[in-house]
């Protein structure tokens, strides 16, 4: 059983928003890092957002300035809200608990939610 389950992807134009949702056990959401992963077709996944346990958050380049992770403590649920939607933010995206300083994930992979951005 994959211990985080995402969901809220869908087909946008080029400007356009979404928010994922991530949502995962207490034992998961209350001790660890939580970020988001993204992977285009034939490109390597990449960790493009996390947030600590105690709301920091760290962002890479090509999403900073664009997309907001966030956690709602009650609900054990991490959203991502990506603004100002670009083709090349297209991919399946996947979320997963992170080892600290590190992108390196720590559970297996879900399924993941497909954000497909229309030029």
């Amino acid at each position: 059983q994959v211990p985080l389950v995402e969901s809220g992807g869908g087909l946008v134009q080029t400007g356009g928003s979404l928010r994922l949702s991530c949502a995962a056990s207490r034992s998961i959401f209350s001790i660890n890092v939580v970020g988001w992963y993204r992977q285009a077709l034939g490109k390597q996944r990449e960790l493009v957002a996390a947030i600590t346990t105690d709301g920091i958050t760290n962002y890479a380049d090509s999403v900073k300035g664009r997309f907001t992770i966030s956690r709602d403590n009650a609900k054990n649920t991490v959203y991502l809200q990506m603004n100002s939607l670009k083709p090349e933010d297209t991919a399946v995206y996947y979320c997963n608990a992170v080892m600290p300083y590190t992108t390196v994930p720590l559970y297996g992979w879900g399924q993941g939610t497909q954000v497909t951005v229309a030029s």
